[in-house]
């Protein structure tokens, strides 16, 4: 069901039954071969299509299409919420669902610059809302629970997803040919390997993180490699995201509402 077609009574009366989906996007450079509205377009038809799958148990909420794109700036084509602020606008979502008796609230994100402010917002609303609510909050991110679809199992050849890369040109593909545009498409020059950094895509994480602004790490502002993008693997990544989206929403529809363990 979608909430924004819906009179806020009808919305009231699903409140303690439906898990309230609210996707995240971003509006942000995506190198020269792809749409501004890339995760913004990718996570709302993720959302939907799981919708669509679940009707009885999801209300979709409208994407929020403003994600933390601060990195980006640099490139134009960006249009970001600070990851500070980012924060506080997702804990003051989520506390308007909840005072509207939402008590089962996924988060399906779409950009990586929004789980860090997201994560910090989980732990802020959780200091506060834990002992009124009792409420499950969850951040999903779409390739995250998606697994080893989205990193580096074939049909595709760079090792994850990033930013403008293989996964994300072929998703577009994919959902939004008329947004592509291949002959752009080219691996950026990128920093040299020092071994433990993962410049978005080339080095497994090793528990060390040094953030920078895309300028420093891509020389067009895409990753990986994106001229290996084609419509086929994209339609496999996007199944792959739905159908393990759908699996994780069904299994969260029944995660009872946690109560203290503290004798």
């Amino acid at each position: 069901m979608l909430f924004s077609n819906l009179a806020y009574t009808s919305i009231q009366a699903l409140a303690t039954d439906k898990i309230l989906l609210l996707p995240l996007g971003a509006i942000e450079q995506h190198g020269p071969q792809l749409a501004v509205a890339t995760d913004t377009d990718i996570v709302s038809n993720v959302a939907s299509q799981v919708e669509k799958n679940l009707p009885s148990d999801v209300l979709l909420c409208p994407t929020l299409p403003f994600g933390s794109s601060d990195h980006h700036l640099d490139f134009g084509g960006t249009i970001s919420i600070g990851p500070e602020l980012y924060s506080k606008v997702i804990v003051d979502i989520v506390l308007s669902m909840l005072s509207g008796g939402f008590r089962k609230i996924v988060l399906l994100n779409g950009h990586g610059g929004n789980i860090t402010p997201v994560k910090q917002a989980l732990a802020v609303l959780s200091k506060t809302v834990d002992e009124k609510y009792k409420p499950n909050i969850a951040l999903a991110t779409y390739w995250e629970v998606g697994g080893k679809a989205f990193a580096g199992a074939p049909p595709m050849e760079s090792p994850a997803l990033s930013h403008a890369c293989e996964y994300e040109t072929s998703l577009m593909l994919h959902l939004f040919p008329e947004k592509v545009w291949m002959d752009k498409a080219e691996r950026a020059p990128r920093p040299a390997s020092n071994g433990y950094i993962p410049w978005e895509d080339d080095e497994a994480y090793k528990g060390v993180t040094l953030f920078k602004p895309t300028r420093f790490i891509s020389g067009n502002g895409s990753s990986g490699e994106p001229q290996l993008a084609t419509p086929d693997k994209g339609k496999h990544l996007f199944e792959t995201a739905v159908r393990t989206v759908t699996e994780f929403l069904i299994s969260f529809k029944e995660w009872p509402l946690m109560e203290s363990l503290k004798k």
